[in-house]
């Protein structure tokens, strides 16, 4: 499988390319990254050094990959956090391109834009973006609840809410929807879930909270969800492989104590995850 990546990057720690190639190449994925920033580390820290890439010049690297003619080999393109408003343009243009190539090739898109907790943390502009233009060319879109909520203009909180926000969703254009930080008030206490809907179904799968906040989670949950996916054709598949290896990612980190995630460390989750929670179909 080969996946075309086109991500942020991060020198320390791991988020964006940097949260998402490892486990793709451990669990035998070739991936090519396309950065969209070059950071010295997440913004989360409150300062970090490092240039945002011109949405010119991540086309011109994307144009050289097309060179070497090898669009038609790629089977998914994957994209998270957007910095800026023009890279959205170029990420639609690459899967134009790779689909002309490659008309079994899938979209993958994490709308990035916040969560429950902090609003929105991407320019106002990027929401909107990611709405109007670019949701409705991805094959599969992994939004959290409150993502969720701002695309489809929905407040998704119980089971049949989310269902229903979900089938907006792809009335958009996406096939498969992924809903991650499912957060039910009628769910058991320390709990959190992800729920995952294709034209075959939808299943909801349950793991224990933990008491952490690791950037780079959702990039990582996006790229083996998508590439699991993508090899099985199986939504519950899929969901079940990626929430193992997720926790146990995040598990470890708890674990370590330190703020950033233990992706070297974590490795066996992700080539042989444990599939300790079995997800539950719910239509």
């Amino acid at each position: 499988m080969k996946v075309l990546s086109i991500q942020s990057a991060v020198a320390y720690g791991h988020v964006g390319n940097s949260a998402a190639v490892f486990p793709l190449q451990r669990i035998g994925v070739e991936v090519l990254p396309v950065y969209t920033v070059n950071f010295s580390n997440h913004t989360g820290y409150g300062a970090w050094r490092g240039p945002l890439i011109a949405p010119a010049d991540v086309a011109e690297v994307i144009t050289g990959i097309e060179e070497r003619g090898v669009f038609g080999q790629i089977d998914a393109i994957l994209s998270g956090y957007q910095g800026g408003e023009g890279i959205g343009d170029v990420i639609i243009d690459a899967v134009a391109r790779v689909k002309a190539a490659n008309p079994g090739a899938v979209y993958a898109c994490d709308p990035v834009m916040g969560n429950a907790k902090s609003g929105c943390f991407v320019a106002p502009a990027i929401p909107i973006l990611l709405r109007d233009k670019v949701v409705p060319v991805a094959d599969i879109i992994t939004p959290n609840q409150f993502e969720l909520g701002f695309l489809t203009e929905t407040e998704p909180d119980t089971l049949e809410s989310t269902l229903a926000s979900v089938d907006l969703a792809m009335a958009m254009g996406p096939k498969t929807v992924l809903v991650t930080s499912v957060e039910r008030p009628d769910r058991e206490e320390g709990t959190i879930e992800m729920l995952v809907a294709d034209a075959a179904g939808a299943w909801i799968v349950q793991t224990p909270r933990l008491p952490m906040k690791a950037n780079g989670s959702g990039d990582v949950t996006a790229a083996l969800f998508t590439a699991h996916y993508v090899e099985t054709g199986s939504a519950k598949t899929a969901l079940e492989r990626t929430a193992s290896s997720v926790f146990d990612l995040l598990s470890l980190t708890l674990e370590s104590g330190e703020r950033e995630l233990q992706l070297i460390e974590a490795q066996e989750f992700y080539a042989n995850p444990r599939l300790q929670f079995e997800a539950r179909q719910v239509r």
